[in-house]
């Protein structure tokens, strides 16, 4: 009996071993937070967030158990146009003064098939929090050169801006906007 338990919590604690912490490597411009939005429906207009933080947890056995956790700095946007830059971080739009942190925390992953799931997660952007699911696919995994292991994951998501509290009418065609994210983890 005391082998059989012994054997059990030995089992149970591999396969803790297996799961993975990773922290988003933004030291080295391995990770981007992006968003696309229509622009009177005749362009996209891209936008990214340069500093942010976070870390996500993996497993390949028990792959429906990872988690996402990210801060980013609404101030850092960038949209590569100084002007609209202003415009966007004041209050008709983002209003950093008053919301300089947006976050994303997970609550679930469904996999899809061994590269492909659904993390769904709570948004904090501008002081309002809604759920949104995000498309992920599995980029890739493995030993780096300088002696750790890295996970890459790229996703896609689309928000409406008025549940977000964003109430510029921008036309029809600018109702919802993209996220886009691809982040590279090292494991601790």
């Amino acid at each position: 009996m005391f082998r059989t338990v012994a054997l059990a919590l030995l089992m149970m604690s591999a396969a803790i071993i297996h799961a993975a912490d990773y922290k988003i490597d933004t030291d080295d411009a391995h990770a981007f937070v992006q968003f696309r939005i229509q622009h009177l429906g005749y362009s996209w207009l891209y936008g990214r967030f340069n500093q942010f933080e976070g870390s996500f947890s993996y497993s390949e056995k028990s792959p429906e158990k990872a988690s996402a956790n990210v801060t980013i700095d609404v101030t850092s946007l960038d949209s590569n146009h100084a002007e609209r830059d202003k415009h966007l971080r004041g209050s008709d739009f983002f209003d950093v003064k008053k919301h300089p942190k947006a976050t994303f925390v997970s609550k679930s992953y469904t996999p899809k098939d061994a590269t492909h799931g659904v993390l769904v997660g709570t948004l904090t952007l501008k002081g309002i929090s809604k759920d949104i699911s995000i498309d992920v696919e599995q980029v890739g995994h493995g030993p780096d050169p300088w002696g750790g292991v890295r996970r890459g994951f790229t996703g896609k998501a689309e928000i409406t801006l008025k549940d977000l509290g964003f109430t510029v009418d921008l036309g029809p065609a600018s109702a919802k906007a993209e996220i886009l994210i691809d982040v590279e983890g090292v494991r601790r």
